[in-house]
Protein backbone atom coordinates (compact mmCIF):
# COMPACT_ATOMS: atom_id res chain seq x y z
CA UNK A 1 0.00 0.00 0.00
CA UNK A 2 1.41 3.38 -0.96
CA UNK A 3 2.13 6.00 1.68
CA UNK A 4 -0.41 8.41 0.18
CA UNK A 5 -3.10 5.72 0.35
CA UNK A 6 -2.65 5.55 4.12
CA UNK A 7 -3.18 9.31 4.37
CA UNK A 8 -6.53 9.31 2.52
CA UNK A 9 -9.36 10.14 4.85
CA UNK A 10 -7.03 10.77 7.81
CA UNK A 11 -8.55 13.26 10.21
CA UNK A 12 -7.42 14.80 13.46
CA UNK A 13 -10.23 14.97 15.98
CA UNK A 14 -9.29 16.23 19.46
CA UNK A 15 -10.01 13.58 22.08
CA UNK A 16 -10.50 10.89 19.43
CA UNK A 17 -9.00 7.49 20.24
CA UNK A 18 -6.67 6.12 17.57
CA UNK A 19 -4.97 2.76 17.15
CA UNK A 20 -1.61 3.53 15.55
CA UNK A 21 0.83 1.04 14.06
CA UNK A 22 4.27 2.05 12.85
CA UNK A 23 6.98 -0.27 11.56
CA UNK A 24 10.76 0.00 11.55
CA UNK A 25 12.51 0.60 8.26
CA UNK A 26 13.02 -2.73 6.48
CA UNK A 27 11.30 -4.34 9.49
CA UNK A 28 14.66 -4.33 11.25
CA UNK A 29 14.19 -5.88 14.74
CA UNK A 30 15.86 -3.02 16.62
CA UNK A 31 13.73 -3.38 19.73
CA UNK A 32 14.88 -6.82 20.75
CA UNK A 33 17.17 -4.85 23.06
CA UNK A 34 15.32 -3.66 26.16
CA UNK A 35 17.43 -0.51 26.45
CA UNK A 36 16.70 0.53 22.86
CA UNK A 37 13.01 -0.12 23.46
CA UNK A 38 13.09 2.05 26.58
CA UNK A 39 14.33 4.98 24.48
CA UNK A 40 11.22 4.68 22.31
CA UNK A 41 9.00 4.45 25.39
CA UNK A 42 10.60 7.62 26.77
CA UNK A 43 9.59 9.44 23.59
CA UNK A 44 6.06 8.06 23.84
CA UNK A 45 5.90 9.52 27.36
CA UNK A 46 7.22 12.84 26.07
CA UNK A 47 4.27 12.93 23.63
CA UNK A 48 2.00 12.62 26.64
CA UNK A 49 3.85 15.16 28.81
CA UNK A 50 3.71 17.69 25.99
CA UNK A 51 -0.04 17.10 25.57
CA UNK A 52 -0.05 15.71 22.05
CA UNK A 53 -1.23 12.19 22.85
CA UNK A 54 -2.60 10.36 25.89
CA UNK A 55 -1.43 6.76 25.91
CA UNK A 56 -4.03 4.10 26.73
CA UNK A 57 -2.15 0.93 25.73
CA UNK A 58 0.90 -0.04 23.74
CA UNK A 59 3.26 -2.84 22.83
CA UNK A 60 6.67 -2.38 21.29
CA UNK A 61 7.50 -5.44 19.24
CA UNK A 62 11.00 -6.11 17.85
CA UNK A 63 10.14 -4.36 14.57
CA UNK A 64 6.95 -2.37 15.14
CA UNK A 65 4.84 -0.42 17.60
CA UNK A 66 1.12 -0.74 18.33
CA UNK A 67 -0.09 2.33 20.24
CA UNK A 68 -3.61 3.14 21.44
CA UNK A 69 -3.88 6.88 22.10
CA UNK A 70 -6.31 9.73 22.59
CA UNK A 71 -5.39 12.81 20.58
CA UNK A 72 -4.70 15.95 22.62
CA UNK A 73 -7.01 18.94 22.42
CA UNK A 74 -4.52 21.13 20.53
CA UNK A 75 -2.74 18.37 18.62
CA UNK A 76 -2.85 17.13 15.05
CA UNK A 77 -2.46 13.39 14.52
CA UNK A 78 0.07 13.31 11.69
CA UNK A 79 2.23 16.04 13.28
CA UNK A 80 2.17 14.23 16.64
CA UNK A 81 3.24 10.93 15.08
CA UNK A 82 5.89 12.71 13.01
CA UNK A 83 7.38 14.38 16.11
CA UNK A 84 7.39 11.06 17.99
CA UNK A 85 9.01 9.17 15.11
CA UNK A 86 11.69 11.84 14.60
CA UNK A 87 12.61 12.15 18.28
CA UNK A 88 12.66 8.39 18.87
CA UNK A 89 14.76 7.91 15.72
CA UNK A 90 17.33 10.45 16.93
CA UNK A 91 17.62 8.75 20.32
CA UNK A 92 17.84 5.20 18.97
CA UNK A 93 20.24 6.14 16.18
CA UNK A 94 22.49 7.93 18.69
CA UNK A 95 22.45 4.91 21.01
CA UNK A 96 23.17 2.42 18.23
CA UNK A 97 25.59 4.74 16.43
CA UNK A 98 23.64 4.32 13.23
CA UNK A 99 22.33 6.65 10.55
CA UNK A 100 19.27 6.64 8.38
CA UNK A 101 15.60 6.01 8.89
CA UNK A 102 14.45 4.18 11.98
CA UNK A 103 10.78 4.01 10.96
CA UNK A 104 9.05 3.43 7.67
CA UNK A 105 7.67 6.66 6.26
CA UNK A 106 4.06 5.60 6.55
CA UNK A 107 2.04 4.53 9.55
CA UNK A 108 -1.40 3.03 9.93
CA UNK A 109 -4.08 4.62 12.05
CA UNK A 110 -7.60 3.56 12.89
CA UNK A 111 -10.00 5.96 14.62
CA UNK A 112 -12.08 3.88 17.00
CA UNK A 113 -15.82 4.13 16.52
CA UNK A 114 -18.12 4.79 19.46
CA UNK A 115 -19.33 1.18 19.37
CA UNK A 116 -15.81 -0.32 19.57
CA UNK A 117 -14.74 -1.74 22.93
CA UNK A 118 -11.58 0.17 23.90
CA UNK A 119 -10.49 -2.44 26.41
CA UNK A 120 -10.92 -5.20 23.84
CA UNK A 121 -8.67 -3.29 21.43
CA UNK A 122 -6.14 -2.77 24.26
CA UNK A 123 -6.15 -6.51 25.04
CA UNK A 124 -5.57 -7.24 21.36
CA UNK A 125 -2.60 -4.84 21.36
CA UNK A 126 -0.88 -6.16 24.47
CA UNK A 127 -1.42 -9.79 23.45
CA UNK A 128 0.68 -9.27 20.31
CA UNK A 129 3.83 -10.89 21.81
CA UNK A 130 1.76 -13.98 22.66
CA UNK A 131 0.37 -14.29 19.14
CA UNK A 132 3.87 -13.78 17.71
CA UNK A 133 5.21 -16.60 19.88
CA UNK A 134 7.74 -14.37 21.64
CA UNK A 135 6.52 -15.40 25.11
CA UNK A 136 4.03 -17.79 26.67
CA UNK A 137 2.84 -15.31 29.32
CA UNK A 138 2.43 -11.58 28.72
CA UNK A 139 4.16 -10.86 32.02
CA UNK A 140 7.33 -12.29 30.49
CA UNK A 141 7.41 -9.52 27.86
CA UNK A 142 8.77 -6.21 29.12
CA UNK A 143 7.76 -3.71 26.44
CA UNK A 144 4.02 -3.14 26.92
CA UNK A 145 1.57 -1.35 29.19
CA UNK A 146 -2.07 -0.32 29.52
CA UNK A 147 -3.76 2.25 31.71
CA UNK A 148 -6.22 -0.32 33.06
CA UNK A 149 -3.55 -2.18 35.07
Amino acid sequence: MAYDDLRKGRASIPGQIYFITTVTANREPLFRCLYTGRLVIDEMRRSEIEGRLTTLAWVLMPDHLHWLVALGTDAELSASVKIFKASSARRVNDRLQRRGSLWQRAYYDHALRDDEDIKKVARYIVANPLRAGLVEHIGDYALWDAVWL
